[in-house]
Order: C-alpha cells, then structure tokens, then sequence
C-alpha cells in the first residue's frame, strides 16, 4: 500500500532468521577451534539467550509456565522420535551380561537420583514434598535428544563399546521409567503425603501396568510394521520404495495407540526401535529410517534449544543461590556418584565407570516432563521448578558439550590393546 515501507520488519520473519543464522553458527564456529564434533547444544542455548537481550522486542515465544502446552508437544515429539533413534541405532542386542550396567543404571542410580534431588528441594530451595518428588522425576533421566555423541553409531555400524552401549541404552528407556515418579508428584500434589491412600494404586496403575504394556505395545507395533515394511507385498515391499517417512508414521502410531491405552508412549517406541531393528536385519532400510528420523530430532532439537535460550533470561531471572547449589550439587555429585555406586560390580574399568557415571547430559527430557506436569496440575514451586531445571539444562550442556569429546577419547574404546584398564 502507498506509504508503507517496502522493507517491512515482520518480527516473524527475523524470528526466522535469527533461528537460522543461530543454528548455523552454532554448528560452524567450534569446527575453527577444535576438531571434534562441535558442541552445538550449549551454544544454541547461549546465543538464543544472546538474542533475546540484544533483540528484546522480536516477536517473543509463550512463556512455558503460563502456557506449557506448545512446549509440551513440540518437546514430545523431539523426544520420541530420539527415543525411536536410540533403540534403532542397536545392533546386537546379546550377550545378556552386556545389559547389566544399563539395569544398574536404571534400577539403582535413576531412584538414587531422584531421591537425592528431591531432599535437596525440600531441604535446600524449601519446596514442597510434591513439588520436590517432581523435580527429582524431572531431572533425573538422562536425555537422548542431546546425547547422541556418547552413543552407538548407526545401524550397521558394529563396534558398540560398552561405555557407549550402556549411555545408549539408559537414555532410551530411562525417560520412560521416571513417569512414574512424575505422577507420583502429581499424585502427592493432590491428595497429600498419605501413603496409605494411593501408595498400591499408584505402583499397580503407574508402574506395573503402564510400563508392561509400553512394552507390549512396542513389541507388536515393531512385529506389525516390520510385516508391512518386509514382507507384505512381497514382490513390492514399503522397504523397496526407500522412504523413511514411515519411520515417522510408525513411531506416530505406535506412541499414540500405546498412550491412548494408558500406557507409556516412551517406553513404547523405545521398543519399537529395538524391536523392528531385529527384523530383516542385514536389511539397508533400517539405516534410511534411522537417517531420516534423526534429520527430524536434529531439526526439532535446534528449534527447541534456540528457543529455550530466548526464555532463558526471563526463566533464570529470579534463581537463588539455594537453588544454584541444588544444580551443582545433582551435576557434580549426585549424578556421578549415584552412578559411581551403581556400576559396582559390572566388570568396567574406573575409567569407563567414570565416563557412564558423569555423562548423563539433561535436555528436552526435562522440559517436556515440566510442560506435562504444568499443564496437569499448578504447582507452588512451579516458578523454582523452571528456574532449577533451566540452569540444569544449561550448565548440563556446557559440561557435556565441551568436555565429552575429550572425555571419549580417554575411555577404553580410544586405547590401545592392553591400555585401556
């Protein structure tokens, strides 16, 4: 129209912008110093945060606390599609001795965790004992949107050292297994600290059913796809046409059916993967699926990070130094110790017990539990939770992203025969 400008700044097309030109020099700049993979995570975080001080008037992003749900499903969806990635990236499963460090892990050091954030909540912040459960089952699992460096290569690849076979392996079924913990903060939130009331409901409805039949339901799903994909036509095969979208579609289907039952959606397609990865195995097309779904959680991840740094001055504005103390304390102690204690026993050197025990980066996990939580129920400790969790997420990444690649290079996987115990 006569009289506007030509040039107009719409605030969603610098947003677009700003997305773009974060994500790459997030990826480009660490390649001029070092020659390991680029610790991109933390940087996307830094510089989202960067931008919305030096551009506080760009078109802002809904606050997750006032209103979680965006947040929620674009963290979910990040989140399942890794989870699927993780459980792909598998290639052989056996011996059964080689799952006994992920099972410490998760049979010992997630409770250990989740039992030592939530004292220090209620001992060191002064949360409530709900909000504190909750924040125990937030932080907690491992997260494998950002731990991909620490992982398996891709299907086909071999080689699975068990530094990165138990890291793998923890992260794809870990974000599951702390939901039952989250309900339990919801559970307490509602109806008090009466164990009496809702103690056998809870482990019957919340750990018991709804973790066997996320099971269940990715066993089948994996078995019904795999039948579509391989064997039904047989003379034309889905496998044939090389379209990784149906990677995306099973996962769609095997999570929503599985939630829509009440079961764990996570756990689900963290076993479709490992399930459906068993099928035709030599078969090329597991590499397509597992390529395809990464570009997707790659692209989500540095959509979500970037975002996450833009709130990041407004989430961390009112941090106390109890609450700084809780982050170091669960990044620096909690978490490798509790990780220390529960691979006593497995057979690995100090070394790579060291590695699995401090390397549990938190991320997009935490977030989408948050917005879960958030969107369920209202909090009083909600401003703290996502003060707490934010900085976790950021001083996680930093420790994560620039001293894993170092820290890989000292396991015994990088040794020569004979010098890695």
């Amino acid at each position: 129209m006569q009289g506007e400008p030509f040039f107009g700044l719409n605030p969603y097309h610098v947003a677009l912008a700003v997305l773009g030109i974060t994500v790459i020099l997030a990826r480009w700049l660490p390649r001029l110093v070092s020659r390991r993979e680029p610790a991109a995570a933390p940087l996307m975080i830094l510089f989202g945060a960067g931008v919305a001080l030096l551009l506080p008037d760009l078109a802002t992003l809904p606050d997750p606390r006032e209103t979680p749900q965006p947040w929620e499903l674009v963290s979910e969806l990040t989140v399942i599609v890794a989870l699927f990635g993780a459980g792909m990236r598998i290639d052989d499963l056996g011996p059964w001795s080689r799952w006994m460090p992920t099972i410490r892990m998760l049979g010992i050091a997630m409770p250990l965790t989740i039992a030592a954030v939530a004292l220090l909540g209620v001992g060191l912040v002064g949360m409530t004992v709900a909000g504190a459960i909750l924040l125990g089952a937030v932080l907690a699992p491992t997260d494998p949107v950002l731990a991909a460096d620490v992982q398996v290569g891709p299907p086909q690849e071999g080689a699975e050292h068990p530094v990165r076979f138990t890291l793998t392996t923890e992260a794809a079924l870990n974000d599951g297994l702390a939901f039952p913990f989250v309900y339990l903060g919801l559970i307490v939130a509602a109806e008090g600290l009466n164990p009496e009331a809702w103690l056998l409901d809870w482990f019957l409805l919340d750990v018991v059913y709804r973790i066997a039949l996320g099971v269940a339901m990715g066993w089948i799903g994996a078995k019904a796809l795999g039948y579509v994909l391989f064997r039904l036509p047989r003379d034309a095969a889905l496998a044939q046409t090389g379209s990784g979208v149906v990677a995306l579609a099973g996962i769609l289907l095997c999570y929503g059916s599985t939630e829509l039952i009440e079961g764990y959606g996570f756990i689900a397609v963290a076993m479709l993967g490992l399930t459906l990865r068993r099928i035709e195995k030599d078969h090329h097309f597991h590499r397509r699926l597992h390529d395809f779904s990464e570009s997707i959680e790659h692209a989500l991840t540095a959509a979500l990070l970037v975002a996450l740094g833009t709130m990041l001055p407004l989430l961390i504005g009112d941090l106390t130094w109890a609450q700084v103390a809780v982050a170091m304390t669960l990044l620096l102690v909690v978490r490798p110790l509790a990780g220390w204690v529960a691979m006593a026993g497995t057979g690995m050197n100090p070394r790579d017990r060291g590695i699995v025990a401090v390397y549990g980066v938190r991320g997009i996990g935490s977030i989408y539990y948050l917005c879960y939580a958030g969107s369920h129920m209202e909090f009083a400790d909600e401003a703290s939770l996502w003060s707490l969790v934010a900085l976790v997420i950021l001083a996680s990444t930093l420790l994560h992203g620039f001293s894993v690649g170092w820290a890989m290079e000292q396991s015994s996987e990088a040794q020569p025969e004979g010098q890695g115990r």
